[in-house]
């Protein structure tokens, strides 16, 4: 087990050592000699780790010699870490004549600054080699030898001539090359060659196996072999194989010329058809003496030969090959869909055609292309991993055959390992429905073991261990944290993860407090940190020292009081994720964000104080999550410079519409919102430019294969776009439209295939609502379970033209709409909550009548809510189980039923 992280990091350090700017910059600081004889013995030691690993769990010693080499790795990534953050620092600064003092506190303390960086990292890259050697020479005591690992998979070489159980296309080349194997051709010799040439993946061998599987061809010769030769043109070897499958003996032989003696005896007076799949060699003598024993064969007798080498074909007198092409567009698109989805074609997922068609023009139409990537997408029907495929660097690749992990990004790879994590029960669902999981005490225990002494979790143990040993520590957020909890932290130099958790509910107003002293004190003592979280502690200021951890990945400040975040924080130039999420007393983002070059995530949704953003946030090109976007006037950030955001995906928030002076600057920025799930589109609530904004509402059109979640709010169009309702919005389950004041109707939303909730608020011109929610016949709001209108001021009508309306609606809620009289709507047979709030007691009728299924009904300042009224509204009570009745003071009395 301890075998299985060494060697995880182990492949992280010699990632980073292959890195070209990082060899480059090495060879500058003049350490590039430390650096080759480090990774020499690293390869040496990674060479024991297989027998290693089957004496650590027998032999103490050898666990503790691994123990010793992951520390020791842990040491050489962080040295590593600080040479390619310095380059990366540099690269930034471009400030050559301050290059030199500004590196003081990145590697060393201040004591030691007289030392150039060179001097630095040659003395430890010294210490670590001698260890590392001191580790390599434990071998022999330890009885630790090299064993041979399983020979890596090659995949030329081990083509059979079994065809596949579907092959797509190739019709008219089989045809054509059929009539050649049936047919007795002119011809000196004996046999004749066969050639199918074409680039590597065209599917040369595939055409080959049709030719030798068909019924036709088996009939027609009386001996049969099939030789995958490749680039190894080995004569002995392949005389062996064409002997072994036209004798059916295992035959061992002197020599090669008794081998040929044998099988010319067997092809004697036979007609054989030979297929060498995947010929390399051009070498004409080869040729010669590995046909020697074919002449014996009978007349007509045949070799297919695939090659994509032409020299030898032609000097056996080929001078006008036909070159196999590449698939058709139609029957490329069949064989992807084949291995992609496990069927022909795209019928059950027409979404996915249009990304199909791309990857398969990517593919060139190859067909080993084809199945190398449909076999990554093997049943993953998730749009996003065909985005991650099409939007990916493998097409940048020279070979199609190692496309496995190529095309993955980390989150992407990290969110595979937690499912097979998950499907293995390592983890399990939280029970309580909530979107949390939970770990069963057997794998806690087996996790802890695993985890040996490099993790740590918080037990009131601190104060007596050694803590200098341990690389992730978590801690319990009691609701006070004080310092001396925390003072032998210090100890913990190497530590890389420092983490709260919290056991039990966690309740949004719970409170917490760290002290002060944690931060001021505590933080620049553990200078190796990655992850860092702060989350819901009541701290109002970031520290200055937060800026020295260079190292750090992730940091959360999630629902804390922070008001600003430092300057400084721009010198995290590792930097992957930054969360603010509900900060919501965050008033500024430092102007270093520019700075932040590896930014992947930052979320900042529930920030209402964050009213601008720092100019540079547009340049960080590696952004996927930008939660929120705020678009400003005079010379402040701007919608356009989105479009340098290719990656975004998730949530995004975007602010200040009213302030985009043309619907062309929305065109350019669009195209970053084709991976967005959740969109949030918000004016500010002032008069608007009613043609323009509809103008910038129809160019923000999001990507229908993707988009989940849509508000809209204060928009001053009259009329919304055509694409606001539009169905091929199939995966829609939640749509808010508030303070659209100007609008007189709303969209037309009933034909949204998976809406599940929605939200109509605050349309002060909206009179009537008809069929302006449906313009169908057919089955409306197929998937509807919760509907609200709230603040319509104006409205006065809502009916419907079908009965099938609203089938799976279970939630009903009418608030302050104090001019609606006429609900005229046909039965609501799911319906179980009503809730109507200040609103005329026709409308209170109405519903009930139609809702007769109701088991819970709410309802508040009713407006000419008589005794009368009520006794008629009480006979359609029936189903309720709970009643509440509030602010309606005309009833004086509750009538029991039947009273």
């Amino acid at each position: 087990m301890a075998e299985t992280a060494a060697s995880a990091l182990l492949s992280v350090i010699f990632e980073k050592l292959a890195d070209e700017a990082f060899k480059k910059f090495a060879r500058s600081q003049k350490i590039d000699s430390e650096l080759n004889e480090l990774q020499s013995t690293l390869s040496h030691i990674q060479d024991l780790l297989t027998d290693a690993s089957e004496k650590e769990i027998t032999e103490k010693s050898v666990k503790k010699w691994l123990n010793s080499l992951q520390h020791l790795a842990y040491d050489i990534d962080d040295v590593l870490d600080d040479v390619a953050t310095e380059a990366m620092r540099r690269e930034l600064t471009q400030e050559s004549g301050a290059i030199t003092s500004k590196v003081r506190d990145l590697i060393v303390p201040t004591c030691c600054t007289k030392f150039s960086l060179s001097q630095r990292l040659h003395h430890k890259l010294d210490s670590i080699n001698t260890k590392l050697q001191h580790l390599e020479n434990q071998k022999g005591d330890l009885g630790l030898i090299v064993k041979n690992e399983k020979p890596k998979n090659n995949n030329r070489g081990n083509e059979t001539s079994l065809l596949e159980s579907e092959v797509v296309g190739r019709e008219s080349e089989k045809e054509k090359l059929l009539n050649k194997l049936l047919q007795d051709e002119p011809c000196k010799e004996n046999f004749s060659v066969l050639p199918i040439v074409g680039m590597g993946g065209v599917g040369k061998t595939t055409l080959a196996k049709l030719l030798y599987n068909d019924t036709q061809v088996k009939g027609r010769f009386e001996l049969h072999a099939w030789v995958c030769v490749s680039d190894d043109f080995d004569i002995s070897k392949i005389t062996k194989t064409i002997f072994q499958a036209v004798s059916n003996e295992n035959k061992e032989f002197a020599d090669l010329n008794q081998l040929q003696v044998a099988l010319k005896e067997k092809l004697k007076d036979k007609r054989f058809l030979l297929v060498l799949d995947d010929v390399w060699s051009e070498n004409f003598n080869d040729w010669e003496n590995l046909v020697l024993p074919f002449h014996s064969g009978a007349r007509g007798s045949k070799v297919i030969m695939t090659s994509r080498k032409e020299q030898l074909l032609k000097m056996l007198g080929f001078d006008n090959l036909d070159h196999l092409e590449t698939l058709s567009s139609e029957d490329a698109l069949s064989l992807f869909a084949l291995h992609a989805l496990g069927v022909d074609n795209f019928d059950s997922h027409p979404t996915l055609r249009p990304k199909g068609e791309r990857i398969v023009e990517k593919c060139g139409r190859l067909p080993l292309a084809l199945k190398a990537i449909g076999r990554l997408l093997r049943a993953k029907t998730d749009e996003e991993k065909w985005d991650e495929v099409l939007n990916s660097k493998i097409w940048d690749s020279k070979s199609v055959g190692d496309f496995s992990a190529d095309w993955k990004s980390p989150e992407r790879i990290g969110y595979e390992y937690f499912e097979e994590l998950l499907s293995r029960s390592f983890f399990q669902q939280s029970p309580n429905e909530e979107p949390l999981f939970v770990m069963h005490d057997l794998m806690n225990d087996l996790a802890t073991f695993v985890a040996g002494e490099f993790f740590s979790r918080d037990d009131n143990r601190m104060a007596t261990e050694d803590l200098a040993k341990y690389r992730h520590m978590s801690f319990i957020r009691d609701e006070y944290v004080a310092y001396h909890k925390f003072e032998a932290f210090k100890r913990a130099k190497g530590l890389r993860t420092l983490l709260p958790v919290y056991v039990g509910v966690d309740q949004w107003w719970d409170k917490f407090y760290l002290s002060s002293k944690i931060l001021v004190d505590l933080l620049p003592e553990l200078p190796l940190l990655r992850v860092l979280s702060l989350s819901r502690f009541s701290i109002s200021e970031v520290p200055n020292s937060i800026g020295s951890l260079k190292h750090l990945r992730y940091l959360n400040l999630s629902k804390t009081d922070i008001k600003e975040l430092p300057d400084n924080v721009g010198n995290l130039y590792n930097l992957e994720t930054l969360i603010v999420f509900g900060c919501e007393s965050l008033t500024k983002l430092p102007k270093s964000f520019l700075k932040l070059k590896k930014l992947r995530h930052f979320d900042m949704r529930d920030t209402p104080c964050l009213k601008k953003l720092p100019l540079g946030i547009g340049e960080l090109k590696s952004l996927q999550t930008l939660t929120k976007i705020i678009i400003e006037g005079h010379g402040g950030f701007a919608l356009t410079k989105l479009k340098v955001l290719k990656d975004l995906h998730g949530e995004i928030s975007i602010e200040g519409l009213d302030k985009v002076q043309s619907s062309m600057h929305v065109r350019e920025a669009n195209l970053s919102l084709k991976r967005i799930d959740k969109l949030e589109l918000k004016w500010d609530d002032v008069s608007g430019r009613e043609t323009l904004e509809k103008e910038i509402l129809n160019e923000l059109k999001p990507h229908s294969d993707k988009l989940k979640m849509l508000e809209v709010m204060y928009y001053k169009g009259i009329e919304f776009p055509n694409w606001v309702g539009d169905p091929s919005y199939h995966r829609l389950v939640q749509l808010s439209l508030r303070g659209c004041k100007k609008c007189t109707s709303l969209p037309p939303l009933g034909q949204l295939p998976s809406l599940k909730q929605l939200l109509i608020q605050g349309m002060d011109d909206v009179k009537v609502i008809s069929l302006e929610l449906s313009r169908s016949t057919d089955v409306t709001f197929p998937s509807l379970e919760i509907l609200r209108f709230e603040d319509m001021s104006s409205w006065e009508v809502w009916s419907t033209n079908s009965e099938a309306t609203f089938p799976c609606l279970r939630e009903l809620q009418i608030k302050n709409c104090p001019n609606l009289i006429d609900v005229l709507l046909e039965a609501l047979p799911s319906l179980r909550v009503l809730r109507i709030y200040k609103c005329c007691e026709s409308v209170l009728r109405s519903l009930v009548q139609a809702a007769s299924s109701t088991t819970k009904l709410k309802i508040r300042s009713i407006f000419g809510l008589t005794d009368e009224v009520w006794r008629g509204v009480i006979e359609n009570l029936g189903a309720v189980e709970e009643l509440s009745i509030q602010d309606c003071d005309e009833i004086r009395y509750l009538r029991e039923r039947g009273g």
